[in-house]
C-alpha cells in the first residue's frame, strides 16, 4: 500500500508549522526525515498516526494503517517486567500462549531474553529502548514512527540501539518513518533522507541511499560527499 501526505497544512495560532507539506513513504522502507529542532518533524509524526489532526490535507494510507511509534523516551509501566511491557501490546490481538511466543521472540532478538524479568528500574536506559523497540516491531504495525529514539544514549549506546533497529527492520520489514536532527543516524538508518527547512516545514531535498549498507557504517567516508552535502542544505 503506498503511504503519502498531501498539502497538509497545521497551524497552532499565527504559527504555521506546516504549510502545503507533502511526504512520500514507500512501503517497506526508511523514510529518515531530517530537520532542525523544532521544525515540526514531531507534529509530522503525529499528524500520521492521527494523534492530532491537520488543518487541511489528504493523507494516503495512513488513514486504515496500524501503528507503533517510538518515543524520545521508552515509556514503559514501571510495574511490569520488560516481557510484561512487551506482551501488553498484543492483548487484544492475541491469546496469551501466542503473546508470550511473540514478546519472547522479539526480546531475544534485542538481546534481552535474559532480562525479561527485569523491571524497567533494572535496566540501563539503553535497554530500556530495547525494550521498546522490541515492543514496536512485536505489535503488528503497518507502519513504525521513530521520534529521534536514539538520542538520550552514549555514542556506543546508540549505535547498538540502531543496529539492533536494523536487524529487527530486516527480518520483519515495516514502512518506517524516522525523524532526527542528526545527520549521521539518518544516514546509517534510511533507505531515503527528506531534509526539511525550519518552519514552516518545507523538503529542501531527497536523496535515496543506493549504497549497500555494509558500506552505510556510521561514519563511513563512502557517505562523506552525501554527509557534506546535507550538512550544507541544513546550514545553509
Amino acid at each position: 500500500m503506498p503511504y503519502s501526505l498531501r498539502e497538509i497544512r497545521k497551524t497552532y495560532g499565527p504559527l504555521k508549522v506546516l504549510d502545503g507539506f507533502s511526504l512520500d513513504a514507500p512501503e517497506h522502507t526508511v523514510t529518515a526525515v531530517l530537520g532542525p529542532s523544532g521544525c515540526g518533524k514531531t507534529t509530522l509524526l503525529n499528524i500520521i498516526c492521527g494523534l492530532i489532526p491537520p488543518d487541511d490535507g489528504e493523507l494516503r494510507g495512513f488513514s486504515d494503517a496500524r501503528f507503533s511509534y517510538v518515543f524520545q523516551e521508552p515509556r514503559l509501566i514501571p510495574s511490569l517486567s520488560a516481557l510484561d511491557n512487551v506482551e501488553l501490546v498484543l492483548r487484544a490481538s492475541m491469546d496469551p500462549l501466542q503473546r508470550r511466543e511473540r514478546a519472547m521472540r522479539f526480546l531475544i532478538a534485542v538481546g534481552l531474553g535474559e532480562d525479561r524479568g527485569r523491571k524497567p528500574s533494572q535496566l540501563s536506559g539503553g535497554m530500556r529502548q530495547r525494550v521498546s523497540l522490541a515492543r514496536a516491531f512485536a505489535y503488528p504495525a503497518d507502519v513504525l514512527l521513530l521520534d529521534e529514539p536514539f538520542q538520550s544514549v552514549d555514542l556506543r549506546t546508540r549505535i547498538g540501539l540502531m543496529d539492533a533497529f536494523l536487524d529487527l527492520q530486516a527480518a520483519d520489514p515495516r514502512t518506517v518513518v524516522f525523524v532526527t536532527h542528526e545527520v549521521k543516524e539518518a544516514l546509517y538508518l534510511g533507505d531515503t533522507v527528506v531534509v526539511l527547512s525550519d518552519k514552516p516545514a518545507r523538503i529542501l531535498d531527497r536523496k535515496e541511499l543506493l549504497l549497500p549498507r555494509d558500506r552505510r557504517r556510521y561514519g563511513s567516508p563512502d557517505l562523506s560527499d552525501v554527509e557534506a552535502s546535507l550538512y550544507r542544505l541544513i546550514l545553509g
